[in-house]
């Protein structure tokens, strides 16, 4: 076997990144990262337009209807609702995506009010407490609640509930340990858990009374 180098691949461009080029995009000796890797990277990343920080215009799609208002992209659906829009069901406890009271639903979905940036809530439906049901009258969840006594302070209540529409929206016919298992994002510091339990059951069969409607 020869020992000779083909000249014509010795003056083949090598492809890819050498261990010397890394070291000398990284800058050693400035300490900071230089005009290497990481900017050769931002400069393949697409153009993303940035919003803030002041208050932007945003539309939300609340109970089916648009609502316009003016929020920091910081903001929060939650206070969105609470502070700018005076819908206070979704309640504010542990403010950090652990208890549930603060529940709403986002395409049909439960999702925590807090841990939801209102600026990308936009083009999305919303449902609060405070749409569910016609004036004057109970869904059928808070109904149910209403009939077990699945509340006491009633602070959780209101994310319970949206969580148990949300829920039954995917589980018409629930087993008490589905029902568990699929609340078992809120928490109840009254503990009335087997009395949700039991409303979300009754909510269950009255729903499918009326032919599935109303959840």
């Amino acid at each position: 076997m020869s020992s000779k180098k083909d000249p014509d691949r010795s003056r083949q461009p090598k492809r890819g990144y050498s261990r010397r080029g890394f070291i000398q995009g990284v800058g050693i000796g400035s300490g900071a990262l230089g005009a290497g890797l990481l900017d050769r990277a931002a400069e393949a990343a697409p153009a993303t337009a940035l919003a803030g920080p002041g208050p932007v215009p945003i539309t939300l799609n609340i109970n089916g209807k648009p609502v316009n208002l003016a929020v920091e992209p910081r903001v929060t659906l939650l206070d969105a609702l609470r502070n700018r829009l005076d819908m206070t069901g979704a309640k504010r406890v542990c403010d950090r995506g652990t208890c549930g009271a603060c529940t709403v639903l986002l395409n049909g979905k439960s999702v925590y009010a807090c841990t939801v940036l209102a600026i990308d809530a936009q083009g999305k439906s919303i449902e609060t407490i405070e749409g569910i049901a016609e004036p004057g009258k109970l869904h059928p969840v808070s109904a149910a609640f209403w009939n077990h006594d699945a509340q006491q302070c009633g602070y959780c209540t209101p994310g319970f509930v949206m969580a148990a529409k949300g829920f039954l929206a995917e589980h018409p016919n629930p087993t008490l340990a589905q029902i568990e298992d699929g609340l078992g994002g809120n928490l109840c510091r009254c503990g009335t858990y087997m009395g949700v339990r039991q409303a979300v059951l009754e909510a269950a069969r009255t729903v499918k009374a009326q032919g599935g409607k109303n959840v």
